[in-house]
């Protein structure tokens, strides 16, 4: 008998990302206010906007985790009271904590909130899990550096009721768990209190000691050596594997990217996980496909197959790729015609790709172009102006039109 499906938790940096993200399937979403959270560099929310997105997402059915998984200092530590007050009223789901102070203080100023522990608290044995169980933790998201083995082992020993969470999808951080003080060193900027720098995406060489100023490449690439930079975690193949070992939730990392990166990796993972769900062994070959359509690095298993050695997490590139790019976003489908907001520009008989929620995309092509007086045009190139081309393609509201910016080959095995 297969266990439950994993609930599919997406992130939302924002308003927009967030009705994306449940647009496209997810059964929750973590957010951050504008203080206790890991990511500066998102949008976040105010506690007004954090109550409307609570409203939103109760509204459909899911739920909504708020990060506060900062690791922060006295001054900052006078300022939960206030703010864990703050969250529960806003009627969030569960607070995720890193930090042991941060959670005793949930315990006193936020009682009925339940508290997931952060990848930041490095949990990688059972000892450490049952602790944060007994301290009333409701899920615990385990460090990134087991192996699926591990976790069976460690979710073996917990309370059926304690949850089990890990990231299957995203961006992964060269340094433990994500404690890492590389950025702090070389810019100021802490990545334990949410303002990384990611200086571990920087090319680096090598300069010999006696001689300052002279730099020697280290391996083949022109522009410098990434000996620090890790290939992005994919785990799309092996949704039933996480799922046989006990894991309750699989997390998409990416609270700093954009709506159509979360649209497209949530409907992926979304499409998996219910094939599993079905019976299917292997995800939908299109929902792979569509993890080569989002700006992104190399993939790799990280350490769920074993260690770095097994499956090497440095690449040796700096930058992300992006082949396509969204277009436009469909505001109504009517007479035979889509009705747009353009997101980036694109010409009247251009070939464009068409993706709804659960569908595979097809391919259309962007004909009979009008902007939003009805007069023919044979461009958008305003941000956000309103358009519409000739379709006899039904489309939902939030549909996304896209196209290849880059010529580019089939994805690969992940």
């Amino acid at each position: 008998m297969r266990p439950d499906p994993p609930e599919l938790l997406a992130p939302a940096g924002d308003m927009e990302t967030l009705y994306f993200a449940l647009l496209y399937g997810a059964d929750a979403v973590y957010a951050a206010q504008h203080e206790f959270g890991l990511r500066k560099t998102a949008k976040n929310f105010s506690f007004d906007e954090l109550s409307e997105a609570v409203r939103t997402v109760h509204g459909h059915g899911k739920k909504l985790y708020l990060a506060c998984n900062t690791l922060p200092r006295d001054d900052e530590i006078k300022k939960l009271p206030a703010f864990l007050e703050s969250a529960a009223d806003c009627g969030v789901d569960a607070l995720i904590i890193a930090d042991i102070g941060v959670l005793e203080m949930a315990k006193k100023y936020a009682p009925k909130t339940d508290v997931h522990i952060s990848t930041q608290a490095g949990i990688v044995n059972s000892e450490t899990a049952r602790f944060f169980a007994q301290a009333g933790a409701k899920r615990i998201i385990l460090a990134r550096e087991l192996t699926l083995e591990e976790i069976q082992a460690i979710r073996e020993s917990l309370p059926r009721e304690v949850e089990i969470e890990c990231f299957a999808h995203g961006s992964m951080c060269v340094s433990f768990s994500g404690r890492c003080l590389l950025s702090n060193y070389l810019t100021r900027r802490d990545a334990n209190r949410g303002d990384c720098s990611q200086p571990c995406r920087w090319p680096y060489f090598l300069c010999e000691e006696k001689r300052p100023g002279e730099y020697f490449e280290i391996c083949e690439e022109p522009e410098g050596t990434f000996i620090l930079n890790s290939k992005d975690l994919c785990m799309i193949q092996h949704i039933g594997r996480m799922a046989d070992a006990g894991i309750s939730a699989l997390k998409i990392e990416g609270r700093a990217k954009t709506f159509y990166y979360c649209a497209v990796v949530t409907n992926a993972y979304r499409a998996a996980i219910d094939a599993w769900s079905d019976g299917e062994e292997k995800p939908p070959a299109w929902a792979v496909d569509e993890l080569f359509k989002i700006s992104r690095r190399e993939y790799c298993t990280g350490f769920y197959f074993g260690g770095p050695p097994l499956d090497a997490a440095v690449s040796f590139e700096g930058g992300y790729r992006r082949d396509w790019e969204v277009s436009a976003v469909v505001q109504a489908a009517k007479g035979g015609r889509l009705y747009l907001t353009q997101r980036n520009r694109f010409f009247n008989g251009e070939t464009l790709e068409l993706l709804q929620p659960g569908k595979p995309a097809q391919t259309i092509r962007a004909a009979g172009m009008k902007d939003g007086n009805g007069l023919d045009i044979e461009s958008c190139p305003h941000p956000m102006m309103c358009l519409s081309i000739r379709c006899d393609l039904p489309a939902p509201q939030g549909a996304l039109l896209r196209k290849r910016t880059v010529a580019c080959a089939a994805g690969v095995d992940i």
